[in-house]
């Protein structure tokens, strides 16, 4: 049996066996696609196979092409990395690090000790966190009665850092507040600025905010991960008409869409005809920003929503200008050296610059890092690193 068809095998049964509802999965090399496959249900409780055009939300793989977005204003010269962002967005011109609290159940703020700047927030190294990996957050939100970031509020974005900018890496919303300096930078919202400058370029005609009603009809559930091991459909909305647009994780779209925009950046920033980004701007993306910080390891604080979060145990993570980067080779084939990130629905990619190979894989379950979509996407990788290997 070829590499390839091992991957069919490998994602149907995965499908028949319900550790996923359903799953899409694709993989290029500069040369084209290498893998495309669809298996399983987009809805356990509805009659609907998964297609190669069904939509996902692809939740913070939406940070993918905000940082893309954010490069290009930076070659224009509209946006820096390293210019205090409290001119341009007068929110973060006076930051406050949440502390703890009194003996009174109230916050003790401070001034933080230095600015945030683009790189702080592409890096997240500027101190902001998500309160489903930081209860401290979680905490203050309830305190000052401050919605979700799934809500698309303007409140949402008004939480404390819980470190002064560049002391080290924590995960949260600072990709949010770059879509919204590229707001302010470019003189358009955030869904005009991706329409214009990323997606009519590419082609990636499938990928926005607001879901068009064939979106709609394509639409695969989020399945939630019962105690029992089972998964069951539930209702779940990115806000249709938010006050802002999430440049964090608020895109749906499909998985050629996305692995188009890999392919992009697999071409060192041109494909379809059309450059995006400088071969330089794109290296720079994908080398580390963070120095001797280690990135990429989450404790829940939300069970129901994530896993701990550890894709590599005992390997030294970084991070580049909107990209998790490995510093090992991984088992499944993917070289030391390489870019990936994912979405809260178990959603994830990567890019691997030196096999010059990239891929994208959409399984729309809860919590994150699910062992069973995580396994199943590793076997996908492996997979694909054996037809390479094989070709």
């Amino acid at each position: 049996m070829g590499t390839l068809s091992r991957i069919d095998q490998a994602l149907s049964h995965a499908a028949e066996a319900k550790d996923v509802a359903g799953v899409v999965a694709m993989a290029a090399t500069e040369k084209g696609e290498l893998y495309q496959g669809a298996f399983g249900k987009r809805d356990l409780l509805k009659a609907p196979e998964m297609t190669l055009d069904t939509v996902f939300w692809i939740a913070s793989m939406t940070k993918a092409i905000t940082s893309v977005a954010a490069m290009q204003l930076v070659e224009q010269g509209r946006l820096a990395l390293d210019a205090p962002l409290g001119k341009l967005l007068p929110e973060l011109a006076s930051p406050q690090v949440l502390e703890g609290f009194d003996a009174a159940g109230s916050p003790r703020l401070r001034a933080a000790r230095r600015p945030i700047t683009l790189r702080h927030l592409l890096t997240h190294t500027a101190g902001f966190t998500y309160d489903m990996w930081n209860a401290q957050v979680g905490r203050y939100m309830q305190h000052a009665g401050l919605p979700g970031i799934i809500t698309c509020k303007n409140d949402a974005l008004r939480t404390p850092l819980v470190f002064d900018p560049g002391d080290r890496w924590e995960y949260g919303i600072n990709v949010d507040w770059v879509g919204k300096a590229v707001e302010a930078a470019s003189g358009k919202s955030l869904d005009a600025y991706f329409s214009g400058h990323i997606f009519a370029p590419l082609g990636m005609n499938d990928t926005g905010f607001v879901l068009t009603p064939s979106q709609r009809s394509r639409l695969a559930a989020i399945h939630q991960r019962k105690p029992d091991g089972s998964l069951e459909p539930i209702p779940f909305e990115v806000p249709q008409e938010p006050e802002f647009f999430m440049g964090g994780g608020g895109l749906y779209g499909t998985g050629r869409d996305y692995l188009t925009l890999l392919q992009m950046l697999l071409h060192g920033g041109q494909f379809n005809g059309a450059r995006l980004l400088r071969e330089e701007t794109v290296k720079l993306m994908g080398t580390n920003q963070i120095g001797e910080l280690k990135a990429g390891v989450m404790k829940t604080a939300m069970p129901e929503l994530s896993n701990d979060v550890d894709f590599f145990p005992g390997m030294e993570l970084k991070w580049g200008l909107g990209f998790l980067i490995n510093t090992q080779k991984l088992p499944t084939g993917r070289s030391a050296g390489s870019l990936a990130w994912a979405g809260l629905g178990n959603t994830y990619f990567w890019i691997d610059p030196t096999k010059r190979v990239a891929g994208v894989f959409l399984a729309h379950t809860l919590p994150f890092a699910d062992a069973r979509a995580v396994g199943l996407l590793a076997q996908f990788e492996s997979g694909v690193y054996g037809a390479l290997e094989g070709a």
